[in-house]
């Protein structure tokens, strides 16, 4: 499974530069080039599975798989900014809005937006009914009722003096991490014409488990291994999976989060072996 995720990564990485080539030399776009390299892409590595798991055409699925990269990388250059999560390390390296400042970040965020539904409305990714269908499900999935929805959600809980109960963290995440995780699993499906359910449960359980991974590595790992700050919930005494389960607890849910993932997709039988290791990999991870 790593080996193919490190493939489609690198189709992945190709296929940006390719495209940001073209952007020029001005400061906006040498930032956009800096903030999309270095990522593991797990979310185009599910667009590119799901895509394999229906039959559809690799260089169709590369547009969205791009596409879903780009979206997340202006999530991470905002999140990064002092406004928001006021990080100064991301993927090892010094955070956009540190390298530059903190208008650059705002603006390389904005243009990876934009440049994300550009990929997904290009020609080669499908027919025009596909196209639609992908850029309307990300737009929801990334915005006020998805992602931005999750990352407001999570700003409210700093400002309160109730930590969150596990009911209203679960919500949050299923927002500000799962909805793109979510959409990345079904792109292939959309593409195909197919059933979105088998992925949509897939995905869910797979969403949370990410996320509680990422508390547990905030708790136990270190920033040269994450290559990102850590400890900075437990410091601002957030509310986390692993403060509410405890260590053992949080990775007993993700166990059981992995399961419920690889039960669902038992309708492809063998073929989704791939997803499944995708799965497994995800608790196992230290960033």
């Amino acid at each position: 499974m790593q080996d193919r995720l490190a493939a489609d990564a690198g189709a992945i990485q190709t296929h940006l530069d390719q495209v940001l080539r073209d952007f020029g030399e001005d400061p906006v776009a040498e930032a956009m080039r800096y903030a999309t390299r270095g990522g593991k892409c797990i979310r185009g590595f599910l667009v590119l599975e799901g895509a394999r798991l229906h039959d559809v055409d690799g260089a169709a699925a590369l547009w969205p798989a791009t596409a879903i990269e780009a979206l997340h990388a202006y999530s991470l250059v905002h999140d990064d900014l002092p406004a928001m999560d006021n990080d100064a390390l991301r993927r090892g390296q010094p955070t956009v809005h540190v390298k530059w400042d903190e208008a650059t970040a705002i603006l390389v965020g904005d243009a990876l937006q934009s440049l994300a539904f550009e990929l997904i409305s290009h020609p080669d990714c499908g027919p025009p009914a596909t196209r639609a269908d992908l850029t309307l499900s990300l737009a929801r999935a990334a915005g006020g009722q998805g992602m931005v929805l999750g990352q407001a959600l999570d700003i409210a809980a700093e400002s309160t003096a109730t930590p969150l109960s596990l009911d209203q963290i679960t919500t949050l995440q299923q927002a500000k991490t799962g909805a793109l995780i979510l959409w990345a699993a079904t792109a292939g499906a959309r593409m195909a014409g197919a059933d979105l359910a088998p992925l949509s449960a897939y995905a869910r359980a797979l969403g949370l488990a990410f996320q509680i991974q990422d508390d547990v590595i905030d708790v136990t790992g270190d920033a040269a291994a994450a290559g990102k700050a850590v400890g900075k919930d437990a410091a601002a005494g957030k509310a986390t999976f692993v403060s509410l389960l405890g260590l053992d607890g949080a990775r007993a849910r993700a166990a059981t989060l992995v399961d419920d993932a690889c039960n669902a997709l038992s309708c492809y039988g063998a073929r989704a072996d791939t997803l499944r290791g995708l799965a497994r990999f995800v608790i196992s991870r230290q960033n």
